[in-house]
């Protein structure tokens, strides 16, 4: 397990995007993105706000990528510490420089590593995870490894992060999920059999009157069977405008 040096070197691929969301003294939450590497998009702000989080809670983000999830977390809520875990190096330093960037290091820790083995006791209120939505054989591969890998279940299944978020999480942890509507069966029978009952579920649609691309779910470790069905969310309205709730969201009005 390698925790990174903070380092401010921008590479000729790289690029600082303002996520617009204040961090204090005027200034916003800022992130570094390459261009080799995939970048987040609509679905890992979604879950980050979808999160509940308990003052002083302990997080945990499995496959944290450029690590924006955590970044949103620590600028948005009380929680205590955040820790983002990326199988790739390169991609867990650029994230750790992100964190510098911001000054959110006593908050935020990057930590390299692979989430099958990451961690060995039940120590966090929560965990994140926004996983590759393609089985390992299905879509079309990217050429690209570092997509590759975000995309497709190349390092880890499913399977893998309910296992992991079983062994992580304190009884009556959360385990929270973003991913596509034709898995959710699959996600469902994942927490169960490793303990963790689902309970609250949302889905999210580009417009109204068109079917639901992405899921957001929660779930409880040692928790009772009780599902809660939240109103769908709608990203775009009849204009193609983004809907007040999405502009919430992302902290435009």
């Amino acid at each position: 397990m390698v925790i990174f040096l903070k380092k401010f070197i921008i590479s000729e691929k790289e690029r600082i995007d303002d996520l617009q969301i204040p961090i204090g003294d005027g200034k916003s939450l800022s992130i570094i993105q390459n261009t080799d590497y995939f970048s987040f998009g609509i679905d890992a702000v979604l879950i980050a706000n979808f999160v509940r989080v308990k003052k002083n809670a302990a997080i945990v983000d499995l496959g944290t990528g450029c690590g924006v999830i955590p970044l949103i977390l620590a600028a948005k809520t009380d929680l205590r510490h955040v820790t983002g875990v990326e199988i790739q190096r390169d991609v867990a330093e650029m994230a750790q420089r992100s964190v510098a960037l911001n000054g959110l290091e006593d908050k935020v820790s990057i930590v390299w590593a692979d989430l099958k083995t990451f961690g060995n006791s039940a120590s966090y209120d929560i965990v994140v995870c926004n996983p590759p939505y393609k089985e390992g054989g299905g879509g079309l591969k990217n050429a690209n490894r570092h997509r590759a890998i975000a995309r497709h279940e190349i390092c880890c299944t499913l399977q893998d992060v309910a296992y992991a978020a079983k062994r992580l999480l304190k009884p009556m942890g959360k385990l929270y999920l973003v991913h596509r509507p034709e898995r959710l069966v699959d996600i469902m029978c994942f927490m169960r059999e490793n303990g963790i009952e689902p309970k609250r579920l949302r889905f999210v649609h580009p417009s109204a009157g068109k079917a639901a691309n992405i899921v957001l779910i929660e779930g409880t470790k040692g928790g009772r069977a009780k599902l809660l069905l939240e109103p769908p969310l709608y990203v775009r309205d009849e204009n193609n405008n983004y809907t007040f709730e999405i502009e919430k969201i992302y902290g435009r009005i």
